[in-house]
């Protein structure tokens, strides 16, 4: 598989400007999609588009960019489209520059029952940040997402890869301090 080489197209200080996609594309992140690719039917390797979409994320620093979802579609033998459709519907990804701790606030039924409101309004107002906006200070990125699939100990919110339920806006902030 070959990839362009040109440069990623993205503003200075947002992200891995300075490297190319055959770079980010090493023989050890193609190793990690083959092994995934290999889960399944060598004419169903398209099903691999969520792991790979998150290998690729992680790789470049915590967001996807338009060529970078280009060579997962190449990688996979897909239309763009559909992976461009796969980045966009779910909320694990995102589609540009994110915070070094990106916050997600889960409001499905469940959290919405229990109290998630609340911690969106309380994040917007003690923080001034609104879902998909980072704080001023950089600390994090807030994201409203649509479940997290933790209902049982609703609120629930994911800050990187940590679960964290039954939350209160005091405990929140407590999390919130502690995040470097």
């Amino acid at each position: 598989m070959s990839f362009r080489t040109a440069p990623l197209s993205v503003p200075s200080g947002r992200g891995l400007s300075d490297v190319d996609r055959e770079t980010l594309f090493t023989p050890e992140l193609r190793a990690e999609l083959d092994r995934h690719i290999a889960k399944y039917p060598a004419e169903w390797k398209q099903s691999a588009v969520m792991p790979a979409l998150t290998l690729v994320q992680e790789s470049n620093g915590g967001w996807l960019s338009r060529e970078l979802m280009d060579d997962v579609a190449a990688y996979l033998d897909m239309p763009a489209v559909a992976v461009y459709e796969v980045a966009t519907f779910y909320g694990m990804y995102d589609l540009e520059p994110t915070a070094k701790h990106k916050l997600c606030v889960c409001n499905s039924i469940s959290c919405m029952l229990s109290g998630s409101e609340d911690l969106i309004a309380h994040l917007e107002k003690k923080y001034s940040v609104k879902p998909g906006q980072t704080t001023a200070d950089g600390r994090f990125t807030f994201k409203e997402v649509e479940c997290l699939g933790a209902c049982r100990h609703a609120p629930t919110v994911l800050i990187g890869k940590t679960y964290h339920e039954n939350l209160s806006a005091q405990v929140l902030d407590a999390l919130i301090a502690g995040l470097e």
